[in-house]
């Protein structure tokens, strides 16, 4: 799965994620964001997991591999910019707002806000389709419930 995602995500025109790869995209797109500010915190790394856990309703054990297998795969990744193109291409709109408050959740997990992560934030919800007001009500709904 992880050769087939990279050689989609590498293609001239990537093609539509199925739903395995388009797990391990996001998980790999939320750790290409906590590690944004060269601070990958043990409290964005357990928030990278819950929020696998609840999405995809998985086990914790299955979370935390899923996100050590997109640890891997985002080092490898080709630019943010066609990584998120081909998970909009996988995800309906009212699913990438609620990925706005996951990605949101994460940059806000270590307590800090950082110019690399609101500038990767920005970068993302323009390349999902995302206006800035709907990223902005996710980060208020995050911090809301933080």
């Amino acid at each position: 799965m992880f050769d087939k995602l990279l050689s989609t995500l590498m293609g001239p025109a990537p093609k539509p994620l199925a739903q395995p790869e388009a797990r391990l995209a996001l998980a790999a797109l939320l750790v290409r964001l906590a590690r944004a500010d060269h601070d990958y915190s043990t409290a964005e790394v357990e928030r990278i997991d819950r929020i696998l856990v609840t999405r995809y309703d998985l086990a914790p054990d299955a979370a935390a591999a899923l996100r050590a297998e997109a640890e891997v795969l985002e080092t490898e990744a080709p630019d943010t910019v066609r990584f998120t193109r081909a998970l909009k291409d996988a995800v309906p709109h009212e699913d990438r707002k609620s990925l706005m408050r996951a990605i949101w959740s994460v940059a806000l997990a270590d307590g800090a806000r950082d110019a690399h992560e609101d500038t990767l934030i920005r970068l993302v919800a323009d390349l999902l389709g995302v206006t800035d007001q709907e990223s902005a009500i996710a980060r208020q709904s995050v911090q809301n419930e933080g």
